[in-house]
């Protein structure tokens, strides 16, 4: 027999059994929970196909309103609209555009060159000042793949030719390009204070010091590696070269201090502050730097737009996915269900986090929060958890799903920039993303850690 056939059959086994037990599932949850398990059931089936979970998601609404509702069409159509009314999601598209800017420009780079300056003589210098790099982009682009593509394209090679292993710089730049989502302004948060009717200002706020401490876990790991495999270590920079490379840096360093200081001061909304940066963005790429020229404007337009669209249509359809399940009193079912079960605070962090992480082998960020956050949101209410807590403590999860396979988006960026393959790159960042389990498990159980600042700022 050929090895193409054995392949073939060793396939169709993995998927048949892929669809028995799916289906066991949804007969599972279709007998034990009535019409939550009809939502569910209807929604895991779908995804079984391989259908996008945004399409999935709007079908299985409309599945079941059709068949196992009475609520008339005409309401869909209307939520599809009034569901995303919401001045924040404005935000959503202004970040993205700005990221675009600066990805497509010569930021990062002065960036880089700012953090080497600073922390390059350490042991692992050009290891810590892609830590350093990743959390200073972190703070003007909201996403950990723009973060891994401006950082990592640079820095990976520069660590290579340097003479580090490329395992050690894909590792290093592939985890820490997740503070993109964590260190504000942060397109997740964005997507959770939507979802849950939160204040997106006290989240940015509660993102500052995990994020700053996640950074320096993450920079300790890359040292203390180093240190032990007798890594380069560079040149220690004048004060004048630091000098120098602050200056170069200073117009896209600005741009923190325009968001979270516009924030902070009440100057501006998160909404107005995101137009503002992408403003700001434009002007340092193209007028500034003269790194982004005109003709490449409307391709860094376009670019914007589809991932807008993109993230956008994953919203409308989780709007309508939320707006049947408490049409439903799903929410409300599941938090009597896990209150009535006398799970306290500790064990429902707990569950929740090992939900996430679930989730995270499937599905990416912001599909997993407009789904799940919803449903916990309640119950996480009635526990009396605070919302800004349980936002952090989700988008620590995000950050490690981004990181590990089989859908982390990290693992996927880094892949196209270093040509390493997926199971290879999983090996790279295992020491960084035990670090990052341990510090999620930290943020779960000190809420202090991500309430500090929004309680002293008046949040």
């Amino acid at each position: 027999m050929s090895t193409a056939v054995v392949g073939w059959e060793q396939f169709s086994k993995k998927k048949a059994a892929t669809w028995l037990l799916g289906i066991a599932v949804i007969l599972g949850a279709i007998a034990t929970l009535g019409s939550t398990g009809i939502v569910f059931a209807l929604l895991l089936a779908l995804m079984l196909t391989g259908m996008p979970i945004s399409i999935a998601l709007g079908l299985t609404v409309l599945t079941f309103l059709f068949f196992f509702s009475e609520v008339p069409t005409e309401a869909v159509a209307m939520k599809l609209f009034t569901g995303i009314e919401k001045f924040e999601i404005m935000a959503i598209p202004f970040f993205i555009l700005a990221g675009n800017f600066l990805t497509h420009g010569g930021v990062a780079k002065r960036m880089i060159n700012f953090a080497t300056s600073m922390v390059g003589h350490w042991h692992g210098g050009l290891a810590l000042a892609g830590v350093m790099a990743c959390a200073l982009f972190a703070a003007v682009s909201g996403s950990s793949p723009a973060t891994v593509v401006a950082i990592g394209s640079i820095m990976m090679p520069a660590m290579v030719r340097a003479g580090y292993p490329k395992r050690f710089g894909a590792g290093v730049i592939t985890t820490s390009g997740s503070l993109g989502i964590l260190i504000p302004p942060s397109i997740p948060m964005v997507v959770y204070c939507v979802a849950t009717n939160s204040s997106v200002g006290a989240l940015f706020m509660g993102g500052v010091i995990p994020g700053l401490m996640l950074a320096s876990l993450l920079g300790l790991v890359a040292w203390w590696r180093a240190k032990q495999g007798n890594l380069p270590r560079m040149k220690k920079a004048t004060w004048g070269e630091r000098a120098k490379a602050f200056r170069d840096s200073i117009w896209g360093l600005l741009l923190i201090v325009i968001v979270l200081g516009g924030i902070y001061s009440g100057m501006f909304t998160p909404t107005e502050a995101a137009a503002m940066s992408a403003v700001y963005a434009f002007v340092i790429a193209v007028f500034v730097y003269r790194d982004v020229p005109f003709k490449k404007v409307p391709k860094v337009l376009l670019d914007s737009a589809s991932m807008s669209a993109m993230l956008l249509y994953i919203i409308t359809n989780a709007v309508l996915f939320s707006f049947l399940m408490t049409h439903e009193n799903i929410p409300q079912l599941m938090a009597d269900w896990i209150l009535g079960h006398n799970l306290g605070v500790v064990s429902f962090l707990l569950v929740t986090n090992v939900l996430l992480l679930l989730a995270g082998n499937v599905m990416e960020p912001s599909s997993i929060i407009l789904i799940l956050a919803p449903i916990l949101y309640p119950v996480a209410m009635k526990l009396g958890i605070d919302p800004v807590h349980f936002g952090v403590l989700i988008t620590v999860n995000m950050e490690v799903g981004m990181c590990h396979p089989p859908v982390g988006l990290n693992l996927y960026v880094s892949s196209g920039i270093t040509k390493m393959g997926i199971s290879e790159l999983t090996i790279a960042v295992w020491p960084w993303l035990m670090a990052m389990l341990g510090f999620m498990l930290l943020v779960t159980y000190v809420p202090i850690i991500s309430l500090w600042l929004p309680r002293a700022l008046g949040y």
